[in-house]
């Protein structure tokens, strides 16, 4: 195949989209397994994720520019696990699974991996994520050149507002943040900072030009060859399913993914045209279910064991919600059923009510 059209490139941006998004439960699921939450391991791999989040918005607003539509709350694009890393050679397979230095070391390193020296752009059957980034980056070059990719402002459709990303833990702002996309430099310099980020250019160790960020890359690695010992992790399943859980566990495992799943009804408001104000609630929206219910729900899924005196805990499923009616209200009554059952979630509950519902 190739990027010759605009069509084309539009379909591969919304290919990168799907990269981007199918690493983050992976990740996420593994971390949540970490026991000790204020672990180096857990802490290098939440720094991972958010800079995945990061490259999801920097493409999402690459496509925005070039008159592009992302598309988010999608069955197609919400995929289920175990899945194989779209459009990847050889196939990489990506489930949830209990975090190992094993794991990380056969999924997580491989899918960071840097290119070989003398690696060519590939825009499908890709052997390295750069080298997928390289052949989008060069259509994008060509067909600006021939077409004039970046005439009409977009930037009203994307996520534009610096202060909407900040640096965790072990990122730092130097290796590159959230901006508009307007023109081919920009658009060139969002996908550097996601090939920085992630992979590095070839034996590259550091994202940032100071040398204070490691590549995710190297940051797995150090987990996976030991130099940070991830210590204890929970006993979760492979590739769990919420109908395959006790009933007592399903409110909770539901509510989580009805979380999970707003996210990208959020993400479908963030790239339409909305004011300024509306984006701001949204993006607190965003964040707000999170951080204030996704982690506490997982954290909370992960302590509980899946029969009397097993040694197994269930864990968040990471599943496509599909909501019949107003998300918000859903939201609502799904909070309402697992705070009835497991008072010590009211947190949860309360920080759902305050939803303003800016992403229906």
């Amino acid at each position: 195949m190739s990027i010759d059209t605009l069509e084309s490139l539009h379909e591969h941006l919304q290919w990168a989209i799907q990269v981007e998004l199918s690493t983050i439960p992976a990740y996420l699921y593994a971390m949540y397994s970490v026991d000790d939450d204020t672990s180096v391991p857990y802490r290098l791999i939440r720094s991972v994720v958010v800079e995945e989040m990061l490259h999801t918005a920097l493409v999402a607003n690459v496509l925005t520019a070039a008159g592009g539509e992302p598309r988010f709350y999608d069955e197609s694009v919400v995929l289920s696990y175990p899945m194989a890393l779209p459009h990847h050679r050889p196939e990489i397979v990506l489930g949830l699974e209990r975090a190992s230095p094993e794991l990380i070391d056969r999924v997580f390193v491989t899918i960071e991996r840097p290119r070989e020296v003398g690696g060519l752009p590939e825009d499908d059957d890709y052997e390295t994520i750069e080298q997928f980034y390289m052949a989008v980056e060069e259509a994008i070059e060509r067909l600006d050149t021939e077409e004039g990719l970046f005439e009409v402002d977009r930037t009203d459709r994307q996520m534009a507002e610096s202060g909407y990303y900040a640096p965790v833990e072990y990122d730092f702002e130097e290796s590159g943040g959230l901006d508009a996309v307007v023109d081919r430099e920009t658009a060139t310099s969002a996908v550097e900072t996601i090939v920085h980020q992630g992979e590095g250019y070839r034996d590259a160790e550091y994202a940032d030009p100071d040398h204070h960020e490691q590549t995710h890359y190297y940051k797995f690695k150090q987990i996976a060859d030991g130099t940070h010992p991830l210590g204890e992790t929970r006993a979760v399943p492979t590739n769990p399913r919420a109908a395959e859980y006790p009933e007592h566990l399903r409110p909770a495992a539901d509510l989580f993914n009805a979380c999970y799943s707003y996210l990208y009804v959020l993400m479908d408001g963030l790239y339409s045209p909305v004011d300024s104000e509306t984006k701001d609630d949204l993006v607190l929206e965003l964040y707000g279910v999170m951080m204030a219910a996704m982690r506490p729900l997982a954290r909370w899924l992960t302590r509980q064991p899946l029969a009397d005196g097993a040694d197994e805990h269930a864990a968040p499923t990471f599943e496509f919600y599909r909501f019949d009616g107003d998300p918000v209200e859903e939201l609502h009554r799904l909070a309402d059923a697992v705070t009835e059952r497991n008072p010590e979630l009211a947190h949860v509950h309360g920080a759902l009510v305050q939803l303003r519902g800016v992403g229906r």
